[in-house]
């Protein structure tokens, strides 16, 4: 059993930066190919950017590509969502999430954070 456990969320204002951090507990981590979700008010939970087990491969969501960074350090058990550039649109509460199948989907991930919110105000 994992346990994630997201921070770093806030309120910022239009054009600013957040770095959202996710860290693991309870398995393997480096095992566990990692993605960041994000859910507003009335909407479905979206993919925002996933990074494979060795940090070799990521995806993002066009909404958020050129913006924002997806890392990870396997000795920390941590991954990370650096966000730059950001807009009142990418107001959300954020999920990492780990699985052995990714990466683009909910259901390709087995294991939740709580989420952290993000506010950013025009």
């Amino acid at each position: 059993q994992v346990q994630l456990v997201e921070s770093g969320g806030g309120l910022v204002q239009a054009g600013g930066s957040l770095r959202l951090s996710c860290a693991a507990s309870g398995g393997t981590f480096s095992t566990y190919k990692m993605g960041w979700f994000r859910q507003a008010p009335g909407k479905e939970r979206e993919f925002v950017a996933y990074v494979s087990w060795s940090g070799g491969s990521t995806y993002y969501a066009d909404s958020v590509k050129g913006r924002f960074t997806i890392s990870r350090d396997n000795a920390k058990n941590t991954v990370y969502l650096q966000m730059n550039s950001l807009k009142p649109e990418d107001t959300a509460v954020y999920y990492c999430a780990a699985g052995q199948k990714g990466p683009l989907t909910p259901d390709g991930y087995h294991y939740w954070g709580q989420g952290t919110q993000v506010t950013v105000s025009s």
